[in-house]
C-alpha cells in the first residue's frame, strides 16, 4: 500500500470519528431513559406471548418445571424467557423408515436404498439372510411424558423398532417372511413396540407398521428366484393334480355306488322272485295234496292254454282222416304248408303233446 493510500484511509477515519462526536454531544441525556424504557417494553412484549399451530401442543416450563401444556392459538406467558415454550406436533402422524429414505415426494416420490444394509439385513429363523425395508407410524399422545420421560425419543423408537424387528423375524423361515407371513410379522411388531413404549412412559402411540420390501440380497437373488419358480411349478403341478382327482374320484365313487346299487337291486329281485315262485309251488303242493284229480287237471287246462296262446297253427294227425287238410289254423289268414313239408314253417307252430294227437 502506497503511503497515498494509507493517508486517505486515516483521514477517511478520522472524519468518522468526528462526526460521531459531533453526535454525541448533540445528544441530550434526558432522551436516554426514555429510549431504554421503550426498548426494555418492546422486549417484554416481545417475549411475553406465543403461538401454538393447529397441529401441535405447547408445553409450558417455568425455570425447568412443567406448568401447564396449550392447544392452538395465542397464548401468554412470563417474560424474559422466565417460562419457556416446548412444542410437540401431537395432530401429525409421524414415520420413521427403515432400510431405505424417502429423499423427495412432491410429484413422484423417490427413495435412496442400498446404503442402509445395517439397518435392514436379518438373520431368518432357518439362518437365511433377508433385506426387510419397513416403516413405523406414530403419533405422540402425551408430550409431557414424550420431552422429559425419555432422554432421546426419536433414537429410542428407532431402536426399539429394529430390535423388535430383527427379533420377530429371527423367529420365523426366511420363505413365511417373504410371503404369507408379512401382515403376521408388522402387526407382532406393532404390538411389541407399543408394550415397550409403554413401559417406557414416552407418550407415544404406535399407528402402524408396514413392511414395504421384503426381498433377499443381491447376491443371492438369481438362486433365489431359481427357488421360488421351481416351487411355483410345483405347487402348480400338485394342483393340477389335485384337481384331477377331485374329478376322477368322486366319479368313480359315483359309478361304484351306482354298481353296487343295481346288484343289490338285481339280487334283491332274484330273491322275491325265488322265494314267490318257491311259495306259489308249495301252495299248489298243498292244494294237490287235498284233490289230486282236480289239481292235475286245472295244471294241465292252464299248460295247455298258455301253449295254445302261442302257437299258430296246429297238424291233425289221424290216419283216418282221407279228405281234409291235417292243417288247422288258430289265426285268420293264415295257409296250410305246401305239399311235402313235415313241419310247420318257423315260428309258425309248436309241436304238441300226445294227448291232442289221439
Amino acid at each position: 500500500m502506497s503511503n497515498e493510500q494509507w493517508q486517505a484511509g486515516s483521514d477517511g477515519v478520522r472524519d468518522i470519528l468526528e462526526q460521531a462526536e459531533r453526535w454525541l454531544r448533540a445528544f441530550k441525556p434526558r432522551f436516554v431513559g426514555q429510549i431504554l424504557a421503550i426498548l426494555v417494553l418492546l422486549i417484554l412484549l416481545a417475549t411475553s406471548w406465543y403461538t401454538v399451530q393447529p397441529e401441535e401442543t405447547a408445553v409450558v416450563q417455568l425455570f425447568g418445571q412443567v406448568v401447564r401444556t396449550a392447544g392452538p392459538g395465542l397464548h401468554f406467558r412470563m417474560p424474559l424467557g422466565i417460562e419457556k415454550v416446548r412444542y410437540a406436533p401431537t395432530a401429525r402422524v409421524l414415520k420413521e423408515e427403515f432400510g431405505f429414505r424417502t429423499i423427495s415426494a412432491d410429484r413422484v416420490t423417490q427413495y435412496q436404498r442400498g446404503t442402509f444394509a445395517e439397518e435392514s439385513l436379518m438373520l431368518t429363523g432357518d439362518l437365511n439372510v433377508i433385506d426387510v425395508q419397513w416403516i413405523v407410524q406414530y403419533r405422540i399422545e402425551d408430550p409431557v411424558s414424550y420431552f422429559f420421560k425419555v432422554r432421546e425419543p426419536v433414537d429410542t423408537i428407532r431402536d426399539i423398532a429394529e430390535s423388535t424387528m430383527r427379533r420377530v423375524v429371527g423367529d420365523r423361515l426366511g420363505s413365511d417372511v417373504l410371503t404369507v407371513g408379512r401382515v403376521g410379522i408388522a402387526s407382532k411388531v406393532a404390538e411389541e413396540m407399543q408394550r415397550i413404549l409403554s413401559e417406557y412412559e414416552a407418550g407415544i402411540r404406535i399407528v402402524t407398521v408396514e413392511l414395504q420390501d421384503v426381498t433377499p440380497p443381491d447376491p443371492v437373488k438369481p438362486a433365489f428366484n431359481e427357488v421360488n419358480e421351481a416351487r411355483q411349478d410345483l405347487e402348480r403341478m400338485v394342483n393340477e393334480a389335485q384337481e384331477q382327482a377331485n374329478k376322477v374320484i368322486p366319479r368313480a365313487g359315483g359309478e361304484a355306488k351306482q354298481s353296487i346299487a343295481e346288484a343289490e337291486g338285481y339280487a334283491t329281485e332274484r330273491i322275491n322272485m325265488a322265494e314267490g315262485e318257491a311259495a306259489r309251488f308249495l301252495a299248489i303242493l298243498n292244494e294237490y295234496r287235498l284233490v289230486p284229480e282236480v289239481t292235475r287237471q286245472r295244471l294241465y287246462i292252464e299248460a295247455m292254454r298258455e301253449m295254445l296262446g302261442q302257437a299258430t297253427g296246429l297238424y291233425v294227425v289221424d290216419s283216418e282222416l282221407k279228405n281234409l287238410i291235417p292243417w288247422l289254423p288258430l289265426k285268420p289268414g293264415e295257409n296250410p304248408p305246401p305239399p311235402g313239408q313235415s313241419s310247420p314253417p318257423p315260428g309258425e307252430g309248436n309241436s304238441i303233446p300226445g294227448e291232442l294227437r289221439q
